[in-house]
């Protein structure tokens, strides 16, 4: 159940602060940049809900990996597809789309393994 307040707490404020500004756009008529920062929100709160897997202390590492890119293929890809940010007219677009999402991911995931990795061995030293 803390797992969940701290996942709420890390996506839930970042989201809150996305969609004030979405809305302050919205209410001045510029539709596209409160598309762009509703779904920015939408993308920051997933992001930093899920982060929490990551403290999931009896999981392997293999296993927290395994269900975060889970969560993050059921919430987080199809957000990317609905949110205006790339064309998605062809199946072509859609698996453009997934191969940039995955890309990203795994570039993402190398560079937090290799500071946690530094961080870890500093706090040993």
């Amino acid at each position: 159940m803390m797992l969940i307040k701290k996942g709420l707490l890390r996506g839930g404020i970042p989201f809150i602060i996305m969609e004030a500004f979405a809305s302050a756009l919205y209410l001045q008529g510029k539709l596209a940049e409160s598309n762009d920062l509703f779904f920015g929100g939408l993308v920051l709160l997933i992001l930093g809900a899920t982060t929490v897997i990551y403290n999931i202390d009896q999981w392997s590492l293999t296993k927290q990996s395994a269900v975060h890119f889970s969560i993050m293929l059921g919430t987080l890809f199809p957000v990317l597809l609905l949110s205006g940010w790339y064309p998605v007219t062809s199946l072509q677009d859609i698996l453009l789309v997934f191969m940039i999402f995955i890309s990203s991911g795994l570039i993402i995931w190398m560079i937090m393994f290799i500071l946690a990795k530094v961080f870890k061995h500093q706090g040993s030293i």
